[in-house]
């Protein structure tokens, strides 16, 4: 984009910058709101470290810092994390005016070039802009190409060229198209033809600007994969040090992490005091790694609407919440197949093809399952429906006796019922889901995969994914908070003892 187009947008972006900068200090207000409000398990009892006013500018101070973790934060948990080219909404006051600003800047330049003899001043500044974008993405090994585009970008002679009437614009655009094709991305090839076919100069200019900005974002994703690899140690001790500094903004932000962590201690307790688990048989221990493992299953059942999410967690809120939808939609998944399979018998245990089939069928049907206007009865009703046309064609083209009317009702009954969370093979599935992401917790640092439950082969390649997202994403939350939680749990594992 042309800084001397980029000037004359900078009233527009004024207004949504203002809207940007609001937002951020209304969202540190709700979070400052939340951190002076006494945790709900606390009832009455006076806080050890009462929270503080802060002024405007600490805020404001502290919001930037926090957008900032995020945005390192994200670059590290999010494996597919890429910069995006900057654009406004469509219909916009924004975008109309950046539309006209434009148009009136590549009109002007088009007017000086017509002109006898013609204008190159704009041309100049465009052309020094290039020249600066092109040097920007060379590395340390590209000597010849820096001397090359010093050489043929060279401004005083151009200026000396455009002042006797001597400067062939077309050629330095050839030039400039030239270097973009050696330096840009090999997904940037087809458009680097595209600007070899554009004859007209004011057009090409256009475009080249157009591809440039496209440039800047593939460098950005390129140091972004590069860079990756060594952020890890920054990045914890980044995110450490910036949530420590919030915290001592607001002594009491760690509130409803503390109470995320009480509860699994007192459901913990509850499980070992009646000789059940969540995930398994036995009565779980209360070692803080294996506390602290349970916190975050418990976040894959987390009731997003009515609790408070744990704030060392809050910025992969959403992250939690899509795994959580996607253990529930797997538990249902896993639960029909299973009723299919053992229903029908050895007539298609063995048929080629026929898993994946009832599975893309299910699948479709389960889509929207976290939509508001999904209705799960109606949803397994046809599921059965589907299902059971589609095992009926199969064992007839296998030579198989055709479902009766009796099988196909029981199918449908059963199929049916596994919508209910107290049906006996929906909360079998359930606990063998819970107890695979758990092993899979624990055995992370090992790097052994965990066995896989029975009833999940049809699911295995999806359960898996879903085990190494999470493992990933608790691990990493670990390792930056963890002097946080390691003084949490020991309070409340130990009754506030010293240590």
């Amino acid at each position: 984009m042309p800084k001397e187009a980029d000037h004359l947008e900078g009233e527009a972006d004024k207004g949504s910058k203002e809207e940007r900068t609001q937002d951020a200090s209304e969202e540190t207000g709700r979070k400052r709101v939340r951190a002076n409000t006494p945790s709900p398990h606390r009832g009455n009892t006076p806080q050890a470290s009462p929270p503080r006013f802060v002024s405007a500018e600490e805020l404001m101070e502290t919001a930037k810092g926090m957008t900032n973790m995020a945005l390192a934060h994200e670059i590290m948990v999010n494996q597919s994390f890429k910069v995006k080219p900057a654009e406004l909404p469509e219909g916009s006051l924004q975008h109309r005016f950046k539309e006209i600003m434009h148009k009136a800047f590549w009109d002007c330049l088009e007017d000086q070039l017509k002109e006898d003899p013609p204008t190159y001043s704009h041309a100049i500044k465009l052309l020094a802009e290039i020249k600066e974008t092109l040097l920007s993405f060379l590395l340390p090994g590209h000597g010849r190409l820096r001397s090359r585009i010093e050489e043929v970008l060279d401004l005083p002679l151009i200026q000396q060229q455009a002042e006797n009437g001597a400067l062939d614009i077309s050629q330095l655009s050839q030039f400039i198209v030239g270097m973009m094709g050696s330096l840009c991305a090999p997904c940037r090839d087809e458009d680097i033809k595209k600007l070899k076919e554009i004859s007209d100069i004011v057009p090409l200019l256009k475009q080249i600007f157009s591809l440039l900005d496209l440039m800047k974002v593939d460098m950005a994703n390129f140091a972004v994969s590069s860079i990756r690899p060594h952020l890890m140690q920054q990045s914890v001790e980044y995110e450490r040090s910036k949530f420590q500094q919030f915290l001592e903004k607001q002594p009491n932000a760690l509130d409803y992490t503390e109470k995320w962590l009480e509860d699994t201690v007192r459901c913990l307790r509850e499980a070992g005091a009646d000789g059940s688990s969540a995930a398994s048989s036995d009565p779980p221990s209360l070692l803080p790694l294996n506390v602290h493992n349970h916190a975050y299953l418990r976040l894959l059942r987390w009731d997003h609407l009515s609790d408070p999410f744990p704030e060392t967690v809050l910025m992969d809120q959403n992250r939690f919440q899509e795994m959580q939808q996607e253990a529930e939609r797997l538990v249902l998944l896993s639960s029909v197949l299973l009723v299919v399979y053992t229903t029908t018998g050895e007539a298609i245990s063995g048929l080629p093809g026929l898993m994946e089939t009832l599975k893309h069928t299910v699948n479709v049907m389960l889509a929207d399952m976290h939509a508001p206007s999904f209705s799960a009865h109606e949803a397994f009703a046809t599921i059965g429906e589907k299902l059971c046309v589609e095992l009926s064609q199969c064992l007839s083209q296998h030579g198989y006796s055709p479902f009766s009317p009796d099988r196909k009702s029981i199918l449908r009954g059963q199929i049916s019922a596994i919508v209910q969370p107290d049906n006996p093979v929906h909360k079998l599935m359930d606990s063998r889901i819970q107890s695979y992401l758990l092993v899979s917790l624990e055995s992370s640092q090992n790097k052994t995969p965990p066995h896989l439950p029975g009833g999940l082969a049809p699911v295995s390649k999806e359960l898996k994914e879903l085990a190494d997202r999470f493992s990933r994403l608790v691990n990493y939350n670990k390792v930056v908070f963890s002097p946080f939680y390691q003084k949490l749990l020991h309070k409340i594992l130990t009754g506030g003892e010293s240590p």
